[in-house]
Order: C-alpha cells, then structure tokens, then sequence
C-alpha cells in the first residue's frame, strides 16, 4: 500500500522490485570471480543473499562454478565502493558474467 506522498504505481514497481530481490537472495549457488589482472579466483557460494569465499587459488577457476565472474581487480573494488554499477559494467562488458538462464534471470532482479 503507499503512502499519502507516494503514487500508487511507484509503490507498486517497489514491492515488485522487493519480491524480485526476495527471490534472488534465495539462491544457493556456486560462485567463482576470476580477478583477470592479478590471475587470481576467488570461489565460494552465493546463498541468502550473501556472498561466501572459501578459497583463493591462482590462474582460473579450476572448476567450472554455476555462477561465473569475471573483472580486473580495479573493477572489483570500484564496484564493491558503489562507484561502478554492475549492470553498466556488465553491459560494457567490464565483467563477464556466465550463469544458466534461470540463474540470470533472477541475478536480474537484483541488478
């Protein structure tokens, strides 16, 4: 419901935006981020909407994860500072991003 301020159809596009989110915080996948300047993976898991790191290997991945990243490191930490947004930076193919069609489908809803 919104507010007295708010338009209805602003409050509505939010709380469709809130299931979307809701629905992708609830995947529980494998994560891997390739670091392409510095040659270094990062693997872990994608679950509750958190990100996990369990190892840092050199070189690339050394299994193929469900959800795939890759960037150089500049890139990492100006998207981690909030100073590069990840759909631009993907759209500009800054990061490559390999994932199934569902797994993309709902990584959207987040974007």
């Amino acid at each position: 419901m919104s507010s007295p301020t708010e338009p209805p159809r602003l409050a509505a596009n939010r709380a469709g935006a809130d299931r979307g989110a809701v629905g992708a915080a609830a995947l529980d996948r494998s994560l891997s981020c390739h670091i392409t300047d510095l040659d270094r993976t990062f693997t872990g898991r994608l679950d509750g909407g958190r990100i996990r790191v369990d190892a840092v290997a050199p070189g690339p991945p050394a299994r193929k994860a469900e959800i795939r990243l890759a960037m150089t490191g500049d890139d990492l930490l100006a998207l981690v500072a909030g100073e590069l947004g990840f759909a631009k930076a993907w759209a500009s193919g800054r990061v490559r991003l390999e994932a199934g069609v569902r797994d993309l489908l709902r990584l959207k809803r987040l974007l």
